[in-house]
């Protein structure tokens, strides 16, 4: 059974999520770290609720949205414009993170750990609702921080991936919608800057 010091333990080791940084820089200019990611994504959730296309568990998604990161505590995280086109460095990073929840439900235990342990991986697998909106979320939320940050804070690579949230968004309008305006609005600060970019056909 989980003790309340096995609880507390854990809350020792996930306050790393407020200390590990993301590739995403904010608006002041320093970098974003996990945990601030994971609480704009809840507010989103919060505020996008009424505007979904079908009604959400949303005790569910919220679960999901707090632990979906909470690998980064021992696999720390690997920015996604790294991994274009490097198949090992995903696969590196496939291998870490399972390894990392299995840690996790090993040390919460029964129903606390087996819970985080199946929530991550309904969230990595995007087959319900809940999940798909916690995915969308999450790749909107990463787009919307950039755009918030000094373009000299991106990459190259970063251009065109603009667009690549297209795919976790069409199968809800509302999110769609959103994705649409977070999208204009990349592509209005990258012609300020004077950077090409590809636009895909809509």
């Amino acid at each position: 059974m989980t003790t309340m010091s096995d609880i507390y333990s854990f809350i020792h080791s996930a306050e790393k999520l407020k200390n590990e940084l993301r590739h995403s820089f904010t608006s002041s200019g320093r970098q974003e770290s996990v945990a601030e990611h994971t609480w704009r994504m809840s507010l989103l959730a919060f505020l996008l609720l009424p505007k979904l296309d079908k009604q959400v568990n949303f005790e569910k998604l919220m679960k999901m949205i707090v632990i979906h990161d909470i690998v980064e505590i021992e696999a720390g995280d690997t920015p996604v414009p790294f991994m274009v086109g490097n198949d090992g460095l995903k696969k590196q990073k496939e291998v870490r993170e399972q390894a990392a929840i299995v840690n996790v439900r090993t040390q919460l235990g029964d129903v606390i750990g087996e819970e985080i342990y199946q929530l991550w991986h309904e969230f990595e697998n995007q087959e319900t609702y809940e999940a798909k909106v916690a995915n969308a979320l999450d790749k909107l939320e990463v787009q919307i921080q950039h755009n918030e940050a000094d373009i000299k804070t991106w990459i190259p690579v970063e251009y065109d991936l603009i667009y690549s949230r297209r795919k976790y968004t069409m199968f809800d309008s509302a999110l769609d919608e959103l994705r649409k305006i977070i999208e204009s609005e990349s592509e209005k600060k990258l012609t300020s800057a004077g950077i090409a970019f590809h636009r895909p056909d809509k």
